[in-house]
């Protein structure tokens, strides 16, 4: 090998070199955060959790080994939502799952930038989480487990079952905006 030859091969080496190294790195560990309004040693929400990691690892997510899965429990305290939605968004998940409308509100207040899935929220456009269901836009999207507007269909459905009935009575959570809004959309 001449000498000219020799330097262009140990040149393209070195230069290459670092290109190798940083390719081998693996790759950043994904960060899934779970924020739960329950304690942790509620035995419905650890079902729930370890379901969600199954699926995952069904899916080629292993946790600790290709994700991370960071959950955050409230212990059932409403109070402790705030506090507890603020530390988790302090440890730059990639993707926050928000269980309910009150963690979706308060993940909501405390990040625009970090992507955040919710489930069981029963109103996401009435509470200003998503400017609509088929185009959510912002950091916020999810599942909606009810829709207020289907209050005046159960009610339908009532008094098709109970024909001999005149007066139906309802509970709701008055803290919640949308059995606030479901109550105002319900007329027979």
């Amino acid at each position: 090998m001449r000498r000219r030859e020799f330097i262009a091969v140990v040149g393209g080496a070195a230069v290459a070199w670092p290109f190798a190294t940083r390719a081998q790195q693996p790759a950043p560990m994904k960060r899934i955060g779970l924020l739960i309004p329950f304690a942790d040693s509620d035995r419905l929400a650890q079902n729930q959790v370890a379901a969600f990691r199954e699926e995952l690892q069904r899916l080629g997510w292993n946790d600790n080994r290709n994700v991370q899965i960071v959950a955050r429990w409230t212990g059932g305290d409403t109070g402790q939502i705030p506090f507890v939605a603020k530390e988790l968004v302090t440890l730059k998940p990639d993707v926050i799952l928000a269980y309910t409308t009150a963690i979706t509100a308060a993940l909501k207040k405390e990040t625009d930038t970090i992507p955040i899935v919710f489930v069981v929220v029963s109103d996401p456009v009435g509470d200003g989480f998503v400017a609509s269901i088929a185009r959510p836009g912002g950091n916020i999207t999810g599942f909606s487990n009810v829709e207020a507007s289907l209050g005046s269909k159960w009610l339908e459905l009532i008094k098709d079952v109970a024909r001999e009935g005149r007066d139906v009575g309802c509970c709701r959570n008055h803290c919640n905006s949308c059995s606030r809004r479901r109550r105002d959309r319900t007329r027979y």
